[in-house]
């Protein structure tokens, strides 16, 4: 009977009778090719959009290499093949450069995995079809086994969904997102702190010229020590205020509209008012362009 070949990297199977004088030539590099497999390197220079790696009969080989570093510079969406019916596992260290665009790894007719730039992948190929093994995919693995090497971690984590469910601490997380609690937040010490600073403390500002109230003003103190307060059009939506604080020892601050309707909630009439020295008065948006004003020392 004559030779045959392994199915997954191509070692030459001997028959007996087979290879009269050469059987050691041939085992010998059928244990290359079981080096090769297991522990073999190979930097691969990518060098067109459709590169396809060899898995040759009884040969070493490019594509038999467990692990593979993906060179060069892409000009296209670009995808790296092995042929259909290999089963092994690979892994692929891609330091292309990108310009944006893709590369792929897969079998000639699977769909394979697209890489990740500068990264490191752990795949295997059933024969169909090439899998990364990611860390989503690995079973009875915590997230804190997943990031703790020493108790550091120095990557990022994108977490989709985020269930605690006992005490947890944190020393810094930054969230791009609302966050939603169906419960209370807490926090045993420090302070809780938005974009406007600590929330237990009203931000005030200081002005000492004529100054026209902007959406920034929104749930702080305006302390002004001259000039006049504009309440603009346009500006403020339902449920935001802002608060005046006449910083002057003589005198009014004078709080004008500027197409606003401003009530007054002493009298409900709409006008300007004059805030005496060290009063204070709150302005409530309660419509589009509707404020209510209200004061100790307003007139």
């Amino acid at each position: 009977m004559p030779n045959t070949t392994s199915n997954n990297v191509k070692f030459t199977i001997q028959n007996t009778g087979e290879n009269a004088n050469t059987w050691g030539q041939i085992t010998n590099t059928n244990l290359q090719i079981l080096e090769q497999a297991i522990s073999g390197y190979d930097s691969y220079n990518i060098t067109t959009t459709s590169a396809a790696l060899a898995v040759t009969n009884g040969a070493l080989s490019n594509g038999k290499n467990m692990v593979l570093k993906f060179t060069g510079t892409l000009t296209a969406n670009t995808t790296v093949t092995i042929p259909d019916s290999i089963e092994k596992v690979y892994i692929l260290h891609d330091t292309t450069t990108r310009g944006g665009f893709s590369l792929t790894f897969k079998t000639v007719s699977g769909t394979g995995v697209t890489l990740i730039n500068n990264k490191i992948h752990i795949v295997y190929s059933d024969g169909t079809n090439v899998t990364d093994i990611s860390g989503s995919s690995l079973a009875n693995t915590t997230l804190q086994q997943v990031v703790s090497n020493g108790g550091t971690s120095d990557g990022t984590i994108n977490v989709s969904n985020l269930t605690v469910t006992a005490a947890t601490n944190v020393s810094g997380i930054t969230i791009s997102d609302n966050v939603t609690a169906a419960n209370n937040i807490t926090t045993t010490a420090g302070n809780m702190v938005d974009q406007k600073g600590e929330m237990r403390l009203v931000p005030l500002e200081s002005k000492s010229t004529d100054y026209t109230l902007q959406a920034s003003d929104h749930g702080k103190v305006i302390s002004i020590s001259s000039g006049d307060i504009t309440v603009p059009s346009g500006v403020f939506s339902a449920g935001q205020t802002v608060t005046i604080f006449a910083n002057i020892s003589s005198g009014v601050i004078d709080i004008n509209r500027s197409g606003v309707t401003m009530y007054w909630a002493t009298d409900g009439t709409n006008a300007d008012r004059d805030l005496e020295p060290r009063g204070v008065a709150t302005i409530l948006c309660v419509a589009a362009d509707t404020f209510v004003i209200t004061g100790g020392t307003l007139s």
